[in-house]
């Protein structure tokens, strides 16, 4: 079967490989479409970062690697194990493999597991391929109304929630959101269906600031006029959060400037590089900064695959917006040089096999 697989920096390679094999408790995945995530695009660009050079200590997987974890299709065979799926069964997959023994696994919390893995990133099965193996626990089924082209960006909007959960946000807050890429753009659709009407979007970029504002946000270009100083003054001092979802030194200090004392910074992105900051612009006004590791396991009832699962059936968020390109498998390299080029319009690539 074809199958995408990263080999280092700006180097992934459209290969022929073998299946795997379906063991008792795996299904084996016709892959509809995998989206290209902002961490793959930081794999292709300055990685390998979180792609393991030397073999995982849990999943034993190094380079070259199957990417791809943001993915969605449907189910051609079931192992012998696997009761609660059938073939036909459309599924998206929440990539995330833990050790199930340490403190966070014993804990409820699986998506910080010391030993962590997402299949795509450090574990078998990504889904830039023609067809994936997945354990059954990794799967969660779409109803009727949700395609598989849309269930490869459940994962993403995954992303969204958990961090606007990690905000703790209250009725009536203000919200400045540093970045609006796809997890921001998603951000701001999570906060729109919350009931948050108090959003501002700070980017650079014209399409993707234009985006924003057709969710409902207030947008502002940074290259144009001072940011921080606009935000502040529309909010008698600063926002209730921040969310910095771009992933330089700018904006994470931004999102930290752009808040009001006591308020709370979510920071969102993957950074290629090392940020200074000066540590009293938290201390003196007794902000909090957290960071959000990506979204809860499917063990977790409250897990967001399963809330952004049905937020998606009930429309209350509008996935296809995003989607700006949709690409071949073979075309995946075209797609990465898109996404990495600053004056592409690009925002969201999904690729169909």
């Amino acid at each position: 079967m074809k199958a995408a697989l990263y080999y280092g920096q700006e180097d992934v390679r459209v290969e022929t490989v073998d299946a795997d094999r379906v063991g008792p408790g795996d299904v084996l995945v016709d892959v509809a479409a995998c989206g290209i995530c902002g961490s793959d695009l930081h794999e292709y660009t300055a990685g390998p970062i979180f792609v393991p050079n030397a073999p995982h200590p849990m999943t034993g997987v190094s380079l070259p690697l199957r990417m791809g974890h943001e993915f969605a299709g449907r189910i051609s065979e079931v192992g012998r194990d696997v009761t609660n799926l059938s073939v036909g069964d459309t599924v998206t997959v929440n990539p995330i493999q833990s050790c199930g023994n340490c403190r966070f696994c014993a804990a409820g919390k699986r998506h910080l597991c010391a030993s962590i893995a997402l299949i795509g990133v450090s574990a078998d099965g990504g889904g830039f391929a023609e067809r994936s193996v997945i354990p059954a626990e990794n799967v969660v089924p779409l109803p009727e109304s949700v395609p598989p082209q849309q269930g490869a960006l459940i994962e993403p909007f995954s992303v969204a929630l958990h961090a606007v959960r990690r905000a703790e946000l209250t009725v009536g807050d203000s919200v400045a959101v540093y970045g609006s890429g796809p997890i921001g753009l998603a951000i701001v659709q999570v906060l729109h269906a919350a009931g948050t009407t108090d959003v501002f979007v700070v980017e650079p970029r014209a399409a993707r600031r234009e985006l924003a504002g057709d969710f409902g946000a207030m947008t502002i270009n940074p290259i144009e006029s001072d940011a921080v100083r606009r935000v502040k003054a529309a909010t008698d001092g600063g926002t209730d959060a921040a969310f910095e979802v771009a992933g330089i030194e700018q904006t994470y200090n931004a999102a930290i400037s752009s808040t009001k004392r006591d308020g709370t910074v979510v920071v969102v992105s993957v950074f290629e590089d090392t940020v200074e900051t000066h540590p009293n612009s938290i201390v003196m006004a007794e902000r909090t900064v957290r960071g959000t590791m990506s979204y809860l396991a499917n063990d977790r009832a409250d897990g967001e695959f399963q809330a952004v699962t049905k937020m998606f059936a009930d429309g209350q968020l509008a996935p296809d917006q995003l989607v700006t390109s949709v690409i071949s498998l073979s075309d995946i390299v075209t797609g990465f040089e898109s996404l990495r080029d600053p004056e592409s319009d690009d925002i969201k690539i999904l690729v169909e096999v």
